[in-house]
């Protein structure tokens, strides 16, 4: 049988629910991610996440939810380019929580919210603690991000001949290219690469955004040196550390 919701019938779907299992919920993003990457990336790699996981621990996943949190220029090349397709924070907040209680309120106790874009974790959190505090929920829910489990030894292996630029200006280059060639091979247009980098980080934001604050190939960093094997190190090192850190601290 299925380990996804939108495959399964009401029946099959309330009997996953009576043996108590996660629910894994994947968010992303629909935003540019340079010449090389498609718009989806950040959903896609929720959706891969979640599955694997789902597939290693008996899991059930949700349907991924496709949009996120506005993209900033310093963390995603923000509204310059079109494809970049944002919600408003009280939207997303709303989304999270209303997906969250109606989940919680068919029965599940443990759910996770795996994250795969940067600007959206506020948002989650604040979305999932609202949820917890409606009156006839009971449910445990953890925020997931991928990033934040891995190891500092697979991120020097990563970034093994580039230095690591953090995760904010890690939009559309290394670590995300890297997976990408891992997941979908097929959508990774290698002779697009680029080699743009952001000449100046900011230490503040603005609105409306400075005009030229991104390369105008959207990439913040050089994504040169990706590979799927990277891609693979970092999924595997990503797996057994949610399984270690994140899986006991649900309830039996």
């Amino acid at each position: 049988m299925s380990y996804l919701i939108e495959e399964l019938s009401w029946f099959q779907y309330k009997d996953q629910i009576d043996q108590n299992k996660i629910l894994i919920i994947p968010i992303g993003a629909t935003e540019q991610h340079g010449p090389h990457l498609p718009l989806g990336v950040d959903a896609m790699l929720a959706t891969s996440f979640a599955r694997a996981l789902a597939e290693q621990i008996g899991a059930v996943v949700a349907p991924t939810i496709n949009y996120g949190y506005k993209s900033l220029p310093m963390s995603g090349g923000g509204p310059f380019f079109p494809g970049t397709i944002d919600l408003n924070g009280t939207t997303l907040i709303n989304l999270v929580k209303d997906i969250v209680v109606e989940f919680a309120r068919d029965g599940w106790k443990k759910i996770m919210i795996f994250n795969c874009h940067y600007e959206n974790e506020a948002f989650v959190l604040e979305g999932a603690d609202l949820a917890a505090k409606e009156r006839d929920v009971n449910v445990r829910t953890f925020i997931v991000n991928w990033w934040d489990n891995l190891d500092q030894q697979i991120v020097e292996q990563v970034f093994d001949s580039i230095p690591f630029p953090g995760w904010a200006l890690e939009h559309a280059a290394i670590t995300e290219t890297s997976l990408m060639m891992h997941f979908y091979p097929h959508l990774v247009q290698e002779d697009k690469i680029p080699n743009d980098k952001v000449e100046e980080v900011l230490s503040f934001h603005s609105y409306p955004p400075l005009e030229g604050m991104v390369p105008a190939s959207g990439c913040l960093s050089t994504s040169r040196s990706s590979t799927a094997a990277k891609g693979k190190l970092i999924v595997d090192n990503v797996l057994v550390n949610i399984g270690k850190r994140v899986l006991p601290k649900f309830p039996a």
